[in-house]
């Protein structure tokens, strides 16, 4: 999707700081983080949200997850719990409509998360 911010970032033509890549993944810091450890997860695909990437049925889902738990063992956060976060929809607090997964870690989480 050429007005796709996350799409700009696949294709290099928005900068981020990357920190994972697999051949249909990438994985950046989220420029207004939440904890310490805040990275964001995407496939290389446009999916509009969660549920559109699990009604995909390609394997591609599974390929986030294992993404984002390697992002928390590189940073640091794995051993003593993190969070993994889809927002799908408006009222979920999607704001981005490539769907992306958020690793939060580096600090207690409180629940409900509001």
């Amino acid at each position: 999707m050429t007005d796709c911010l996350f799409c700009k970032i696949v294709s290099g033509d928005v900068p981020a700081t990357i920190v994972h890549e697999t051949a249909r993944t990438v994985a950046f810091r989220d420029v207004n983080p939440q904890a310490p450890t805040h990275v964001l997860v995407i496939p290389k695909g446009h999916y509009e949200n969660a549920a559109a990437l699990a009604a995909a049925d390609d394997g591609l889902a599974d390929e986030v997850l294992t993404a984002a738990h390697a992002i928390a063992v590189q940073e640091g956060v794995a051993e003593d719990g993190y969070r993994f976060v889809f927002n799908t929809g408006p009222a979920a607090g999607q704001t981005v409509f490539h769907v992306h997964g958020h690793v939060l870690g580096g600090r207690t989480m409180h629940w409900p998360p509001g």
